[in-house]
């Protein structure tokens, strides 16, 4: 095993459509988790919930040390090179890996959507591209694809409403499966919001560089939340909730925001 392989196997603690959700795969064994920048840094307990799901769930999880960023942010900035050289890191990085599960639409989006844009021009790396995109998987997108799941033994006693993040409804097509996991949680009460499928505003370094137009897409997504009487905010992405919880934070009110995998992984 190269260093740049290696990998740490967590311990336990105990306890559609054509991939976006696919039916009837069978169970995996193991999984690797890619947690991303953002949760890494700012979120891990969203992180720590996805593997806590994951483990109850029988499945070995596996931590590759060597992984960094999904290179979205270079993408998207516009440095096609850069973004090259850390996609391909992730690529070398994941190599051999069974399935691999991403609590984030985004950077799930940006693998399975976009890696081919960046090596269309190389064969060598296309091909390799090509082999590893199918066994990425939204966290969500992951749940649903396991076969008879109708119960992941959370409770979670409050009012919530629910943020569609853009990549994930527009890119991966998830609208319905955070909804039906959501539907599995003892005690929750799913309040639609009316802008539920409206940008939050953040939108990476769209947030820096139209901060004004950010904030604003911001403050009528906070209204709209506001007008369901939720307690807490849901959503499949740590950045639409980092911006989200900014705005409301701003604002004086005490709603709370939650990834999906917190929510599932609660007992109340």
């Amino acid at each position: 095993m190269t260093a740049s392989h290696a990998f740490i196997v967590i311990p336990s603690r105990g306890e559609t459509l054509a991939h976006p959700v696919i039916q009837s795969r069978v169970m995996p064994r193991r999984v690797a988790i890619f947690v991303t920048c953002i949760v890494d840094q700012l979120f891990p307990n969203a992180g720590m919930a996805m593997v806590d799901v994951l483990e109850r769930l029988g499945l070995e999880v596996e931590f590759r040390e060597a992984q960094t960023c999904c290179a979205q942010p270079a993408f998207n900035s516009g440095y096609q090179r850069e973004a090259r050289a850390v996609a391909r890191h992730f690529v070398d990085t994941f190599d051999g890996a069974e399935t691999i599960v991403v609590p984030s639409g985004s950077c799930t989006s940006m693998i399975t959507h976009h890696y081919a844009d960046l090596f269309a021009h190389d064969p060598v790396a296309l091909a390799r591209v090509d082999a590893l995109t199918p066994r990425v998987f939204e966290f969500s997108q992951f749940l649903l694809s396991l076969p008879n799941l109708d119960s992941l033994g959370a409770r979670f006693p409050h009012k919530i409403t629910y943020h569609d993040s853009c990549h994930a409804l527009r890119e991966l097509g998830l609208k319905d499966a955070p909804r039906r996991l959501l539907g599995m949680v003892k005690d929750l009460e799913l309040v639609e919001m009316e802008a539920a499928e409206e940008c939050c505003g953040f939108g990476g370094t769209f947030s820096v560089k139209f901060a004004q137009i950010s904030g604003a897409m911001a403050r009528t997504k906070v209204d709209s939340i506001l007008q369901t009487g939720a307690s807490h905010v849901v959503s499949l992405d740590s950045s639409c909730l980092m911006q989200l919880r900014g705005a409301l934070s701003r604002g004086g009110h005490k709603v709370e925001t939650l990834h999906l995998a917190e929510v599932l992984a609660s007992r109340g």
